[in-house]
């Protein structure tokens, strides 16, 4: 598949992405922008047959590599695997999470928020350092990471998703400030969208469905890849060459009040 082929104007034409969590939802959404618009892409995703079929489905710019991004070692592997494969890394979109449960915070295991903060904090700081040598030698860098309102509005219930999805807030801005002198921007998107998480969360909490969209002040929760896709592109390009250290909401305005968030918790 071309960028031509797919109506792309070639914005990331000679470029190399690392997607994790492509499988499926925001990150499938990102990968197939990315390549619609000349980017070599690496699929980094825990599931393989839907690692196998995003990168089928994309060609030859796509390369799936099993991964789980709460290992060190297997964020460190997607990176040296993109660049043995396609040269270099001049994009990571940290986007994968897996698990979690809605649950109160007093009733959080050790287990559960050791693994949140693996997957949604200490994974991509790792990738983040595996690939700043790359970048920083080619003077050249998009780190996009994917956060969460839920963090921004401490929805009740998610506390190892919340915690660890402001944690790599924080870090990305501190990474921005450091590294703004090589050429690297680093950039968060806080999405509202009906991905793969959030069609499991509703899947346990359902009398949240007909509320969701109705709390958007758009009237509906956005779409993966016609709504949060071009935004990640945008930070990939070059017209964010001058934007590091930001969040940006792209939820429909939910951020501007706080969205409702009242799941049943068991007292």
């Amino acid at each position: 598949m071309t960028s031509e082929s797919k109506g792309g104007s070639g914005q990331l034409e000679g470029r190399v992405a690392v997607v994790t969590g492509a499988g499926s939802g925001i990150g499938a959404a990102i990968a197939r922008r990315f390549v619609a618009e000349g980017a070599k892409v690496v699929i980094a995703e825990l599931k393989p047959d839907a690692g196998r079929a995003i990168a089928e489905e994309l060609g030859t710019a796509a390369l799936f590599v099993q991964t789980d991004a709460s290992l060190k070692e297997e964020n460190e592997n997607m990176i040296a695997v993109a660049v043995d494969r396609f040269g270099t890394v001049d994009i990571l979109v940290n986007n994968a999470w897996g698990g979690g449960s809605i649950g109160r915070i007093e009733k959080k295991s050790v287990d559960a928020m050791n693994h949140g903060l693996a997957m949604g904090f200490l994974g991509p700081f790792w990738a983040m350092q595996a690939a700043h040598p790359i970048m920083k030698a080619q003077h050249y860098g998009r780190i996009i990471n994917i956060c969460s309102l839920n963090g921004v509005n401490a929805h009740m219930g998610t506390a190892e998703y919340n915690t660890s999805k402001e944690a790599l807030r924080t870090a990305t801005r501190t990474a921005a400030r450091e590294w703004a002198d090589c050429g690297i921007t680093c950039n968060v998107i806080c999405p509202a969208a009906k991905s793969a998480a959030f069609h499991s969360t509703m899947a346990e909490h359902p009398e949240l469905v007909a509320a969701a969209d109705e709390a958007n002040p758009m009237g509906r929760v956005g779409d993966c890849d016609e709504d949060i896709a071009p935004v990640a592109l945008f930070l990939a390009s070059e017209g964010s060459r001058y934007l590091t250290g930001n969040t940006l909401f792209v939820d429909g305005g939910s951020h501007i009040n706080g969205s409702a968030w009242a799941p049943d918790l068991d007292a």
